[in-house]
């Protein structure tokens, strides 16, 4: 399977739709997937809206738990690569990143929320 490296900061504001969970590769028997290293792989659905165009949610796997990532906080996702696949007549675009972190909030200023003096 080749990976297809993927371009971030074409994507516009990326944010976390649903928080990080395990990835469980057999749904009977519960067991969450692991990487080579012995990670547990998570998955991240985030939100893409890119200027003029509507919204479209992808899931993203990532080893290890995303730390700080929250239903509708902005994220970074670094390393971001896409895989083409297909299972006899389903196929579609899976992504993988190497780390997804929250985007720090911006510094609120001393002078904000403070009236005109009146």
């Amino acid at each position: 399977m080749q990976s297809i490296p993927v371009d971030t900061s074409r994507l516009g504001v990326l944010r976390c739709a649903v928080g990080p969970e395990p990835k469980i590769t057999d749904f009977e028997s519960k067991e969450v997937k692991k990487d080579r290293d012995g990670n547990t792989v998570y998955t991240v659905a985030v939100t893409v809206r890119q200027d003029g165009r509507r919204v479209s949610v992808i899931e993203i796997a990532v080893p290890g738990e995303p730390k700080g990532v929250v239903e509708g906080s902005e994220v970074r996702v670094t390393g971001l690569e896409a895989f083409a696949w297909a299972m006899g007549d389903r196929h579609g675009i899976s992504f993988r990143a190497a780390v997804i972190t929250p985007v720090p909030a911006p510094a609120s200023s001393a002078s904000a929320g403070k009236g005109s003096g009146a």
